[in-house]
C-alpha cells in the first residue's frame, strides 16, 4: 500500500502536465512571433533598398534637394570631422613614438601613421562618427516627418517621397562621406606631424615626404572603395529607420537611436568583409 502511494505521488498530475504544456506553447508562440517579425523586417529592408536603387535611375531627379543634402552632410560635418581627424593622428603618434624609439625605428613613424590612417583607422573611425551624426539626423528628420504625416501628404500631392527624401540623402551620403574620410586622413597626417614635434623637431617637408613615400596605390584604392559602401550603408539605414518610424512621438527617438546602432554595426561588418577581400587579392 505504501509503495503504491509513492508511485502515485511520483506520477505528475494532469493539471501539472497541462500547465507545463501551456507554458511551453506560449514560449514557442512568442519565439515564432519574434522570428516572423525579424524576417519581415529583413524583407522590408531589402524591398526598401531595391526601391531606392530603382528610383535612383528614374527620371525627374531632385537635383536641388541633392545639393542641399550634400551641403548638410558634407559642409556642416566639417568641424566635427576636422577635430576627429586631427586627434586621430595626434594620439596615434604620441602612443606609437615611444615604442618605435625603443627599437630604434623612430624614423618609420611618419610612414606607419600614414598607412594606418589611410588603410583602416581613418575610414572606420570617420564612418562611425558619421553614423552617429548623419545617420541619427536622417532617422530623426524622416521620423518626425512620418509622425507629422508630411510623408503621407507628399504622396497625396503626387510627389514621390522615395525620390525626394530617400534617394537624395542616400546619394549625398554615398558621395560626401568618402570625401570626409579623405579630409580626415589628411588632417590626421597633419596632426601626426604636430605630435611628432611635441618632443622633437621634424620639418614639415621631411615628415610628409616620408609619410607619402610609404604609401602605395594599393593602400588607397581599397580604402576609397569601402568608403563609398560606408556612405551608402549609413544613408540607407538612416532613411529606412526614419521612413518606417511609428506614429508616436517617441518613435522619432527610437528611429534615431536604432539608425546609429545598426549603421555602426554594418560599417564594422562591411569593413571586415573588405579586409578579407583585400587579403585575398
Amino acid at each position: 500500500m505504501k509503495k503504491s502511494n509513492r508511485v502515485l505521488k511520483a506520477i505528475p498530475s494532469i493539471r501539472d502536465v497541462t500547465q507545463q504544456t501551456i507554458r511551453l506553447s506560449e514560449k514557442t508562440t512568442e519565439k515564432t512571433i519574434q522570428l516572423n517579425k525579424f524576417l519581415t523586417e529583413i524583407a522590408d529592408a531589402f524591398l526598401f533598398t531595391s526601391n531606392t536603387f530603382k528610383e535612383t535611375f528614374s527620371r525627374n531627379f531632385e537635383f536641388k534637394e541633392f545639393l542641399r543634402q550634400c551641403f548638410q552632410i558634407g559642409y556642416k560635418s566639417l568641424p566635427l570631422i576636422s577635430v576627429t581627424g586631427a586627434i586621430m593622428g595626434l594620439v596615434l603618434t604620441i602612443q606609437s613614438r615611444p615604442v618605435l624609439a625603443d627599437f630604434g625605428a623612430e624614423s618609420m613613424l611618419p610612414g606607419m601613421v600614414a598607412v594606418s590612417l589611410i588603410r583602416e583607422m581613418g575610414p572606420v573611425i570617420t564612418a562611425l562618427i558619421c553614423a552617429g551624426k548623419i545617420g541619427s539626423g536622417m532617422g530623426a528628420e524622416l521620423g518626425s516627418m512620418k509622425v507629422t504625416e508630411q510623408i503621407d501628404a507628399m504622396e497625396v500631392s503626387s510627389t514621390n517621397p522615395m525620390r525626394f527624401l530617400v534617394v537624395t540623402r542616400v546619394l549625398a551620403a554615398t558621395i560626401m562621406i568618402p570625401l570626409l574620410i579623405l579630409y580626415a586622413d589628411a588632417l590626421g597626417i597633419l596632426g601626426s606631424w604636430a605630435g611628432a614635434n611635441i618632443k622633437g623637431d621634424v620639418s614639415f617637408t621631411l615628415f610628409f615626404s616620408q609619410a607619402f613615400s610609404s604609401l602605395e596605390f594599393i593602400d588607397l584604392l581599397p580604402a576609397v572603395i569601402k568608403s563609398f559602401f560606408f556612405g551608402a550603408v549609413i544613408g540607407l539605414v538612416g532613411c529606412y529607420k526614419g521612413y518606417n518610424a511609428g506614429r508616436g512621438t517617441e518613435s522619432v527617438g527610437i528611429a534615431a537611436n536604432s539608425a546609429v546602432v545598426l549603421a555602426s554595426l554594418l560599417v564594422l561588418i562591411v569593413d571586415m568583409i573588405a579586409v578579407q577581400i583585400t587579403d585575398m587579392l
